[in-house]
């Protein structure tokens, strides 16, 4: 059995760490510099960095907080924020990413799924969805969750995973910041339909939510923020109840 993940996920505007509820209202946390550092050495198996505003605001993602941010990083880091282009996966990568996240420049251009793929290898390509839920089906949004598609979530998943996508970030607008748990429904469809690594976003607010996530679903990593932004617990704590509960992690 793989071990499950635990993945911290810095969101950053205008070079800050930000944290909102329903992809809105976003208040001030901290520097992502010193975040990346302290998740680094405090047993994170990975992180998330996202230029938030970067697809909505049509520029590209700031190049030297990521630098900053890579520097103090040993462990694999995922980049996303404005990636519409071949140009910008090569420039992040160049940054320091380990791996590049895109969203909307995918929705734009669902071709850019396979080319970064056949370039840079799927291993490096991470599809991010972020979903609300509408009616009896779910729907995938762009810009940062701002703009509603009609493309069916879990359609869009089988899509990435055949364009070669290597790993989905699944981010639920519905229980973003709430934390009152993970959109369980959502992810057990999404996780239903593909072969690939899915990575649970959205809802983190208590240890027991983990568990229950990967007791319920078959989700690979879970990802959280203001839990750990605001030391709600720590990431060692965490990852020895799920040891306590039967969930392999790496301690």
């Amino acid at each position: 059995m793989l071990a499950k993940r635990i993945i911290p996920c810095l969101d950053v505007k205008d070079g800050r760490v930000v944290k909102g509820k329903n992809f809105v209202g976003l208040q001030d946390v901290d520097d992502p510099i010193k975040l990346a550092s302290f998740y680094s050495e405090c047993g994170a198996d990975e992180l998330v960095f996202y230029d938030i505003t970067a697809s909505a605001e049509g520029r590209a993602l700031f190049c030297e907080v990521l630098k900053g941010v890579a520097s103090k990083v040993f462990i694999p880091l995922t980049v996303g924020g404005g990636i519409n282009t071949l140009d910008d996966f090569d420039r992040v990568l160049k940054c320091g990413a380990d791996k590049v996240s895109v969203n909307s420049g995918a929705i734009a251009n669902p071709d850019l799924i396979k080319n970064a793929a056949e370039k840079y290898g799927n291993q490096c390509v991470v599809l991010s969805m972020d979903v609300k839920k509408e009616g009896n089906c779910y729907k995938v949004y762009s810009k940062g969750g701002r703009i509603r598609t009609d493309i069916d979530a879990v359609e869009w998943a089988i899509f990435g995973q055949n364009s070669g996508a290597g790993e989905i970030v699944l981010n639920s607008i519905d229980t973003d910041g709430v934390k009152n748990g993970f959109d369980l429904p959502m992810l057990e469809a999404v996780c239903n339909a593909v072969n690939i690594p899915v990575i649970a976003s959205g809802g983190a607010g208590s240890i027991s939510h983990f568990v229950e996530l990967f007791k319920s679903v078959n989700a690979d990593a879970g990802l959280g923020a203001s839990v750990f932004h605001y030391r709600q617990f720590s990431i060692k704590e965490l990852k020895n109840e799920l040891k306590k509960n039967g969930i392999e992690v790496r301690l």
